[in-house]
């Protein structure tokens, strides 16, 4: 009788484990398309908008220009894709720091949809940034440690995709002083207030441009190879 009221248990079991598996499938799926469609919107923006020169000129820059729904597609499938991947890891990671990483990873998507509702000229812009930018490479650390401990993960390809946006983030950084103080040297004036150069002065080095899109490929790379780590 005992065996018999186990295996009656394991078997009301086995559909929720079912249920949960084809849950937590589709939320990583969901993930890996709206991350995908993001990259695929700002691919389509370089075409669209060629008067923006991807060497020096910010993504957020081509709300300036005719095609703002496309920005506004491309950082709202960016932030809605942190949000179903924020959901996804919640039962997963195992640790109180992993737990952080999650949350911070939630805070990243906040300031991804709100950069796509408060363009680059906008006064909450900044603060969009602010919550976007600097909190994703620390949850992908967090997030990323913690997820090596758990069977079934492939250590290399998640801590390398997991340490790509903290570097991207102070490649961008550098790139970012050298070309502020190269265009203040050129007498160009700079501040939120300014409006942004035409062209590149001689002399000034001016690479934040790709460094800012390596950053976006790096960030939402790194969605892509989290959820589908653990898709299928």
């Amino acid at each position: 009788m005992p065996l018999r009221m186990m295996d009656l248990e394991n078997a009301s079991l086995t559909p929720n484990l079912a249920s949960k598996r084809i849950t937590m499938n589709t939320l990583s799926l969901l993930t890996i398309t709206l991350a995908s469609f993001s990259l695929l919107c700002l691919l389509v923006l370089h075409f669209v908008s060629p008067e923006f020169k991807p060497s020096w000129r910010m993504i957020s820059e081509y709300a300036l220009g005719k095609h703002k729904s496309i920005l506004t597609a491309f950082f709202v499938t960016w932030g809605l894709s942190s949000i179903l991947l924020s959901v996804f890891l919640w039962s997963r990671v195992t640790s109180p720091w992993g737990t952080v990483g999650v949350i911070l990873l939630f805070i990243s998507s906040v300031g991804g949809i709100m950069g796509g509702l408060f363009d680059v000229k906008h006064k909450h812009h900044g603060l969009a940034a602010l919550l976007g930018v600097p909190t994703l490479p620390i949850a992908a650390l967090l997030i990323g440690y913690n997820l090596v401990q758990i069977p079934d993960t492939n250590p290399a390809f998640v801590l390398t995709s997991s340490h790509a946006p903290w570097i991207s983030f102070v490649i961008m950084g550098i790139t970012m002083v050298v070309m502020m103080s190269g265009f203040k040297n050129s007498g160009i004036p700079m501040g939120p207030n300014a409006e942004p150069p035409k062209v590149v002065p001689p002399g000034v080095i001016a690479l934040a441009g790709y460094a800012n899109r390596l950053l976006v490929i790096c960030y939402v790379g790194w969605l892509i190879v989290i959820a589908g780590s653990y898709a299928g």
